[in-house]
Order: C-alpha cells, then structure tokens, then sequence
C-alpha cells in the first residue's frame, strides 16, 4: 500500500491525525520524563517492599475500577452523534457505580489483608477508595474533551497530574518514607484530574433522566467492561500470583522491572488512543483514509518505540543499575525478559482501536478472553521458576498470540491482514536486528552508564532506521518525517522573516 495512493483525501485525515499526534506526543514526553524520574527517586527513597505492598492492592482497586465507569466513556467518543441528555444518563451511571465501588473497596480492604498476610496491604486498599472515589465523577468530562479532540486540553491535564502526583509522592517519602508516599501520590493526581476536567468540558449535569437508547448504549458498555475484565487478568494476575506465592520483595522487583519498560510504553499507546478513537469513528464510513490515518501511524510509532525497547533489553546491565540503584540487580532478567513482551505490544494494544472504532464490542470481547486465557496459563505455568519464570512466559505468550490476533482483528472492516502485515514488517524485523547490534557493541562502549546509554539508544535507532530504509513502507515513513519537519522549518523561517520584515 503506497503512502500516495489515497491522496488528496488522505491528506485531511493525515493532517487531523498529525496534529492530535503531535500534541500528544509532546504531552506524553513531558510525562515519560515525569514517569523516569519518579522511578530513579522513588526506587532509592523507598524499599522493593514498599513497592510490593502496592503491586498486590493495585490489582485489587484496578478490578473493580473495570466497574466504575462501565465502558461508557469510550461510547461517548464513538457515537456519530450523541445529546446532552444522553451523556447526562451516562454521567449518573459512571457516578453511581463508582460510588458503589468504592464502598465495596472498603468493605473488602480487610481480605485483601488476610489474601496476602500482609495487614499493611488491608490499609493501602482501604486508602485507595478515597482517589477512587474523587475521579468516579469526573469521567464523563473527559471523554467530552476527547470527543472534541481537545488535545491540548487534554495534554495538560495529564501533564499536570503526573507533575503533582510526582511532587506530592517525593515530597511524602522524603517527610516519611513508606508506602504511603504512593498513596499521597494517588490522591493528589486525583485531585487535579478531576478539577481540572470539569473546569475544560464546560459541561455540568442535570438531573438524572432515563433516554431512550439506554439499553443500547449499556449493552455497548458491557461488551467493553467485559473486555476490560478479561484484560484484567492478562494485565494484572502475574502480580497477585508473584505477590502471593513469593512475597512483597520478589513482587516489588517485578513491579519496578515493569514499572521502568512496559509502562513507558502505556504512556505512548494508550494517549494516542485519545487521538485516534475519534479520529478513526469519524473515518469509519471512507474505507481508505481510515486505513491510510491507521497505518500511518502504526508505522511512525513503531519506528519511534521499537529502537528504544531493543536498545534497553541489550543494555539491561546498565540501565538498572543506573535508574534504580545497585539494590535492583534482580530485577535485571526480568526487565530482560519483559523486554521482548514490549517488543510486541505496541503492535498489539492498537488493535482495540479497531475494535472501538468500527462498533465491534462483541469482538472485542471475545479478543479479550482469549488474551486473558493465554496470559493466565503464562503465568500459572511461569510462577514456578518465580518472577522471572513469570516474565519469560508471559514474553513468549505475547508473541504467540499476535498473529492470532491480527487475524481475527482483519476479518471484517477496512484493514486487512495483508496491507497490514507489509506495512509493518521492517520495524518488528529491524528492532530484532538492533538488539543484536547493541549487544555486539557492548564491549566497546565506555564505563560511564550515562554515555554508554547514550550511545547504545544511537546504534539502536541507527539500525532500525537503516533497515527500514530498504523498504518501501520505511522509504515512505521517513519520507513522512522529513517532509514534516522540513514544512515546519519552512513556517518558522517565513514567520520570523514576516515579522523581520514587519519591523
């Protein structure tokens, strides 16, 4: 599939999608910086145990947090077209199941306690009801924002909780190191996204009124809370087994081992799903600007990502010791292992975009129990060689299942497997060969982690972008790049020689 073949329409598409990505991109920087930083203080301020405790009430909220919001948020951005009446009948839905929610966390806080013989971990879920419950009202104002494809609005508020989270967590463990730093964190994140998403929707509620798509909207929602929960267990039950057969240590190494490679990675494809649900709902009718938007991107993230990972798993040596401390040399194999999870991730995750988009929420659903019956039996069968037996299945199960799951992603709508397949190809294959290359420099590079880094992540990117070069769809990708950056050039020299002219 040429880059050319779809123009001109294409190209409105491109350009919509070009600027949520690119605002968002910027966004998402300013918060991986945010998210690094947060893992190199906290992981010297607090102990792998602190981070355990967490790791094993984090599932706990974040399976009950599936029933907060019901799916419904994603319908708002969806729907063709939707009336104040019908966002407010979501609004007191999300409002009141998040209030019953909250008070179920409570209730079950003191099992958790018993689950795990940890009586601290009772406490944290207990505390965790309060961020819970703050963000359960405020759901439906960001999915308004996301709807109009606010970007902006929406990179600042995800800026700006990530900046007070990471302030109020430091500030806390400096005061008083200990798990409850994280819980400090928590609220006062929550704090600023709920605020913050009433101040930029404009939107406020009224009393609550039943619609007549009621039923149809709820069982659009099912289907996505259905899939939410199956997800869950394929993104969350390798810490409740490690957490349970290995303790907090073992649990917190795992944590952090994630936390420092595949939540990075979250941070790039999950806001980019702001941008492209809209985007893509809106396309859904023009068969080729949908695929030419959806391709497009597809392409510039994996070349974006992809270096990166191969660059960490081949360097995981001196990563570790250098983010987190000399503390954290276990959790090496893991990131190592984990490492060639997250190299097919970033190709997997959008597939929900399709998904959405196309109204397919049955699909979606049964792709979703399908991943977690795959995920669960990596972790059953991993977790007796302990974290990093966990690790190593749970990478082998996610490459097993990507073919499966394109297949079935392709059967219907305007993507098909082939298009897609040779689109993509050469990133998946290049950041196979930089993982080589980096580990074949890895004599050769100097005694400073810093530089070795450094020069590391060059090589890396440096293979990727010289094998996709050989290709048609690399040729096309960076010849996407540099015409952008070029036509931005151009802009900023014309408007500085105006406004030199103006004087």
């Amino acid at each position: 599939m040429s880059s050319k073949k779809y123009d001109p329409k294409e190209k409105m598409s491109g350009r919509l999608v070009k600027r949520g990505v690119i605002t968002t991109g910027l966004a998402q920087a300013l918060k991986l910086i945010l998210q690094l930083c947060s893992v190199a203080v906290l992981s010297r301020l607090l102990t792998p145990s602190d981070f355990g405790l967490l790791a094993m009430a984090g599932p706990i909220v974040a399976f009950l947090a599936m029933f907060q919001n019901l799916g419904l948020t994603q319908l708002t951005v969806q729907r063709p077209k939707i009336t104040h009446r019908e966002v407010n009948f979501l609004f007191w839905i999300s409002t009141f199941a998040g209030l019953v929610v909250t008070l179920i966390i409570l209730l079950i806080s003191p099992l958790a306690a018993s689950f795990y013989g940890e009586p601290d971990v009772g406490l944290l879920v207990a505390g965790l009801a309060l961020p819970f419950l703050i963000t359960s009202s405020g759901a439906q104002h960001i999915a308004i924002i996301n709807r109009r494809m606010e970007f902006g609005k929406l990179a600042i508020i995800e800026v700006a909780t990530s900046a007070v989270t990471l302030v109020a967590v430091v500030a806390w463990a400096l005061y008083a190191p200990s798990f409850w730093a994280l819980w400090a964190g928590a609220v006062a994140g929550a704090i600023v996204t709920i605020s913050l998403a009433w101040l930029y929707s404009g939107w406020r509620p009224t009393m609550p009124r039943w619609t007549d798509q009621g039923w149809a909207m709820i069982k659009f929602g099912s289907d996505l809370t259905g899939f939410n929960f199956a997800n869950f267990f394929a993104r969350n039950l390798d810490n409740v087994i490690i957490g349970k057969v290995s303790g907090s240590v073992s649990l917190g190494l795992y944590e952090r081992a994630y936390k420092l490679l595949l939540f990075p990675l979250t941070q790039v494809t999950n806001p980019l799903s702001q941008v492209m649900l809209p985007t893509l709902s809106r396309l859904v009718s023009e068969p080729g600007r949908y695929r030419y938007a959806f391709i497009r991107v597809m392409r510039l993230m994996l070349l974006a990502i992809l270096p990166g990972v191969a660059a960490a798993i081949a360097m995981s040596d001196i990563l570790i010791p250098f983010f987190l401390g000399n503390k954290w040399g276990a959790a090496i194999p893991i990131f190592q292992a984990l490492g060639f999870a997250a190299m097919v991730q970033p190709l997997n995750n959008p597939a929900g975009w399709l998904f959405v988009s196309q109204g397919r929420s049955r699909d979606f659903l049964w792709c979703g129990l399908a991943t977690a019956f795959i995920a669960i039996s990596a972790f059953a069968l991993g977790i007796t060689w302990g974290p990093v037996g966990v690790a190593v299945c749970y990478a082998i199960s996610e490459i097993l299942k990507t073919p499966i799951l394109w297949w079935f992603v392709c059967r219907k709508g305007p993507i098909r497997l082939y298009d897609f397949l040779g689109q993509i190809w050469p990133f998946i294959v290049g950041g196979q060969f930089a993982v080589l290359s980096v580990m074949f420099i890895m004599p050769y590079l100097p005694k400073m982690p810093l530089l070795a880094l450094a020069l590391g992540t060059v090589v890396a990117y440096s293979t990727v972008l010289l094998f996709v070069l050989i290709t048609k769809p690399g040729r096309a990708t960076v010849s996407e790049i540099t015409t952008a950056v070029t036509s931005k050039m151009s802009r900023s020299r014309s408007a500085h020689n105006g406004g030199r002219n103006a004087l």
